[in-house]
């Protein structure tokens, strides 16, 4: 059957994640990192690749949704519910957290019937090395074990267990109030047999460590369900050993259905730190914020010249980027990657997004060591140096280089925020010359960039384009938000990006002298996160219900659970792009603090 990319729920336990499909498959999993290599990877080609399906026995070889879904309140816990003729089943779903140390992973799934007579099963394929090998699978003593190379993967459970083609199965029936219990557990094939997990004991420690976890935030805004439902997942996808975040658990979830535009997002971006570590300072989790500033100096220690855009989760440089012929693709888009060529390319927007980071870290009483103050130092003598260059941009286009607007913009931001940390007295630098440097950039970004016909800011220097990236020139605090030009650049992105229902696109892919921008094929969805920064800059500039309106129909594209991917596909009218995308997310929270203040700030006004 086909698995729509919003029909999946994640489970985790800040180690690794795993995708639930609405049938109760399990599509995805990486053991024992994100980014390693997935175990289960249905998701990007059959069943076959490796699968688990845990639900009704149903007569036919095709398993139906369950009747309906859910996370238990305040947690990562997942039932699913499928109401049939002879009764009723229910399936819970969870990963017991990780404790930063332990090399294994364990995955817990109990079958319950909540009433009547119920036949349930089981069929786990594990398929290592992203579905291309054939594990050796054994079966002794009410355990079973599937092991390949350096990979294994365990299976306990008091059900009967066959062989069936490669696949163990088990069927077994349950009376009203009966339960049964399968716990998966990922380690390593070289280590002793993993030790027994109590599922029910595991079910209760996990449930408290979310709840706990969820009661901390701070944000008591309208929209807390959708706010408290995206740091969960935004705390779904930290690598807990190392404080970093991923940008999504998933490969070559497509962008545009049955083309090219599929990445590795299983990698920690920096340009995300800025957004990431203010929306959890600003809804109460200053551990997290602090673990990710202490990831954040760490992966960029070292020469200016050889800092990267992303890296891996305990700071890797080396992201080659690989294709695997063997796997058809999620709805045959291919081809299917795994690491990311983009990590080598020059981006200046990154610059600025660190010197953010550190810059809001001080604010907040994070991070402000000498070794942060010493690297932003460090980091805008770089700059002063290049920043007058083309680069990638944002996006990572894989075209030419150009004179990006938006990268102008936040080398401005890098050397602003190191102005203002001399003038802290926080550090020492050549003060007057950077603030000279800020004007020199910040005049021949309004010169070059800014289209006085059109008034509004373009993509890059002398293009016509547009670019959603220019909404936060005013978040940034390049121009204040009641500057026409930024007026006119926010209305110009509404007329020229915006789909025909209302969300924004990145840039156009196509530019008016032909050919594609990005330098690849195909169209993309509208990008979520741009969406999100619509949202702000219309709380900015005073469109409050506007922009509310904006935000609840983002709000309307969650999945059942409240998840979100990267972009929304308005022709298909549904979710495509890596899932669940920590850029959503991070824009939803940003975007009900944002409603929030702004409606705050106009009731003072009246």
């Amino acid at each position: 059957m086909r698995r729509l990319i919003e029909d999946f729920a994640l489970v985790g336990d800040l180690k690794t994640a795993a995708l639930i499909a609405r049938d109760g498959t399990m599509a995805w999993a990486c053991f024992p990192r994100f980014d390693s290599p997935a175990a289960f990877v249905s998701l990007l080609g059959t069943d076959d690749h490796g699968s688990w399906l845990v639900g009704p026995a149903d007569e036919g070889d095709t398993p139906r949704p369950a009747t309906h879904r859910r996370y238990r309140d305040g947690s990562l816990v997942h039932e699913s519910t499928w109401v049939t003729s002879d009764g009723t089943l229910r399936v819970t779903d969870f990963m017991p957290p990780c404790d930063g140390q332990t090399t294994t992973s364990r995955l817990v799934r109990i079958v319950e019937a909540v009433s009547g007579h119920v036949t349930a099963r089981s069929r786990l394929r594990v398929r290592p090395d992203y579905g291309f090998v054939s594990p050796r699978v054994n079966i002794a003593r009410g355990r079973a074990a599937a092991v390949a190379g350096p990979d294994s993967v365990w299976l306990d459970t008091a059900t009967p267990l066959h062989l069936h083609d490669g696949a163990l199965c088990s069927d077994f029936s349950l009376s009203e109030g009966d339960a049964a219990a399968f716990v998966l557990t990922a380690c390593p094939s070289y280590q002793d047999a993993p030790t027994r997990t109590d599922p029910h004991q595991a079910f209760r420690e996990t449930e408290e460590f979310w709840r706990e976890w969820a009661a901390q935030c701070t944000y008591q805004g309208p929209y807390r369900e959708a706010v408290v439902r995206s740091l969960i997942t935004l705390k779904a996808l930290t690598y807990a050993p190392s404080g970093g975040i991923v940008a999504a658990p998933t490969t070559s979830l497509p962008e545009d259905i049955g083309g090219e535009r599929n990445w590795d997002y299983r990698y920690c971006w920096l340009r995300d730190s800025a957004l990431t570590l203010s929306s959890l300072l600003r809804t109460g989790y200053r551990e997290e914020a602090r673990d990710w500033a202490v990831w954040l100096l760490r992966a960029v220690a070292g020469d200016p010249d050889e800092l990267q855009i992303m890296y891996g989760l305990a700071g890797e440089r080396r992201l080659p980027e690989t294709e695997l012929p063997w796997l058809p693709g999620y709805e045959h888009s291919r081809p299917v990657r795994i690491g990311n060529g983009a990590a080598n390319q020059l981006q200046l927007d990154v610059y600025g997004e660190v010197c953010e980071t550190l810059h809001r870290a001080r604010q907040a009483g994070l991070g402000s060591s000498e070794t942060a103050a010493d690297l932003q130092l460090r980091l805008v003598e770089w700059v002063e140096k290049h920043w007058d260059e083309p680069d990638e941009g944002i996006w990572e286009v894989r075209g030419p280089r150009r004179h990006f607007v938006h990268s102008k913009v936040m080398t401005w931001v890098a050397v602003d925020r190191t102005v203002k940390l001399i003038e802290s007295g926080a550090a020492e630098g050549p003060l007057e010359r950077w603030r000279t440097l800020r004007d020199t950039i910040h005049h021949e970004v309004c010169e070059k960039g800014y289209d006085q016909e059109r008034n509004t800011f373009t993509q890059s220097y002398g293009s016509h384009e547009l670019d959603a990236s220019l909404l936060l020139i005013p978040q940034m605090g390049f121009l204040p938000p009641d500057d026409k030009r930024v007026i006119g650049t926010v209305e110009a992105i509404q007329r020229e990006l915006s789909t025909p229902d209302g969300f924004v696109k990145r840039y156009p892919t196509s530019s008016q002298s032909g050919g594609n921008l990005d330098g690849l094929a195909g169209e993309e969805g509208a990008f979520l996160s741009c969406s999100f920064w619509l949202v702000d800059a219309l709380a900015l500039l005073g469109r409050v219900d506007e922009a509310r309106k904006l935000f609840e129909k983002l709000l309307a594209l969650r999945n059942d659970l409240g998840l979100l991917a990267e972009e929304w596909d308005s022709a298909r009218k549904r979710q495509v792009g890596n899932f669940p995308q920590a850029f959503s997310h991070l824009g939803l929270v940003d975007s009900a603090i944002a409603l929030e203040r702004a409606a705050a700030a106009m009731g003072a006004a009246a």
